[in-house]
């Protein structure tokens, strides 16, 4: 019985109710960006953007990387969990979305450990790797465009240190990934990337089945 919860709306708003820890600020850039087009599709809902927070903490991390940035929601959560002298870059195609959490980020008081990268993210992730270095990020969290994200990750953990955590959202893809006539780009991105996570051996795995999937990859120490 334990193994087939049907989650329905009701008990999806009762999740919220007892669960979610929320202020007027998330709340706030949430109803903002649900009012964007897409844009209620596209955030992290809030149980998510708390499960982040706690990740962040529960890692001890101290430098986080954000792939998409989209309003900055996520941004802000793991930002929030930080030490005062964390930092977390955040990468986005356009600064058009970005620019709406900003002033989020400011009111939150976490402004000056956020650093918005604009371009796209496979350069600008191998630019980080020239400039930082190997080993050089506690968290990523992969949230972009998903016919790239194999290659994502394969950058991501190459930044990330040994013991740290990458958590790549929309794993399930609306159900698509098992849909076999589903033969989009980022369809394929996706089950390309939860095939390469299945048989990796230099990370331990876990899929949530939780708002799109969520998978969490805990890089081995040796």
């Amino acid at each position: 019985m334990a193994t087939h919860i049907n989650a329905t709306s009701d008990l999806l708003s009762y999740v919220r109710k007892i669960s979610v820890r929320d202020d007027e600020v998330l709340a706030e850039l949430r109803r903002e960006t649900a009012a964007l087009p897409a844009g209620e599709a596209m955030q992290v809902m809030a149980e998510e953007g708390q499960l982040l927070g706690l990740l962040v903490g529960l890692t001890n991390s101290r430098a986080v990387l954000e792939i998409g940035t989209f309003t900055g929601y996520s941004t802000l959560c793991m930002a929030r969990a930080l030490p005062a002298d964390g930092s977390l870059v955040t990468l986005d195609i356009s600064d058009k979305w970005p620019a709406i959490g900003a002033d989020y980020w400011k009111r939150a008081g976490v402004a000056d450990r956020i650093e918005v990268r604009i371009g796209a993210a496979v350069e600008t992730l191998r630019n980080l790797l020239t400039e930082r270095g190997p080993e050089s990020f506690d968290l990523v969290f992969i949230d972009a465009d998903k016919a790239n994200y194999p290659e994502y990750y394969e950058t991501s953990l190459a930044l990330l240190r040994p013991g740290g955590l990458i958590i790549v959202d929309n794993t399930l893809f609306f159900g698509r990934v098992a849909d076999p006539d589903a033969q989009d780009p980022d369809t394929q991105g996706v089950r390309a990337l939860n095939t390469l996570l299945r048989d990796d051996d230099r990370v331990e795995i876990s899929l949530l089945v939780m708002a799109d999937g969520i998978t969490l990859a805990h890089k081995k120490r040796v």
